[in-house]
């Protein structure tokens, strides 16, 4: 490879980029054709486009989440199939809508602080709810960070977080 075509292959930075600005593209499309109204917000953490579509008026984009986050899963998968046809890389982008994600992220790194500590208390394990593979993630990120150990077990949709404390 030559150092010209080195230096057209786009930086991870700028493909995020482009991965957020197609995601956006997509969901303004899809907030018209539902006539919703919601304000786009597109960041990067880490190493994932990270996109938020935020309520204009509270409980408008409520039908866009769905019960327990299942139409906001399903709706997350369609912004990446989009953002991935617009940049030809998979799209690992993150979505969130009306703080849904946001909110239940802190509820899970409750839970995983209260496992922590019956399991330090009890030297028992401790078996979670069946959770999503993002949820069960933030879970073991918490736990990691508590110093104990975690793993998942059992077959999806009942997988869960087994905490330990060695």
């Amino acid at each position: 490879m030559s150092d010209e075509e080195a230096n057209a292959r786009p930086t991870l930075a700028e493909l995020l980029e482009r991965e957020g600005d197609a995601a956006a593209d997509y969901l303004e499309g899809l907030l018209d054709i539902v006539d919703l109204d919601g304000d786009i917000d597109i960041d990067v953490e880490g190493n994932r486009a990270m996109v938020s579509v935020l309520e204009a008026n509270a409980g408008d984009l409520q039908h866009l989440v769905g019960p327990n986050g299942k139409v906001l899963d399903a709706l997350q998968e369609l912004t990446r199939l989009a953002a991935t046809r617009d940049t030809g890389e998979r799209s690992r982008l993150m979505l969130d809508v009306a703080g849904y994600r946001a909110g239940r992220r802190a509820e899970l790194e409750k839970v995983a602080e209260e496992a922590v500590a019956e399991a330090q208390r009890t030297a028992a394990p401790v078996r979670l709810e069946p959770m999503t593979p993002f949820e069960r993630k933030i879970v073991h990120d918490v736990i990691a960070k508590a110093g104990l150990q975690s793993e998942s077990e059992g077959e999806e949709p009942s997988r869960r977080v087994v905490v330990r404390t060695a």
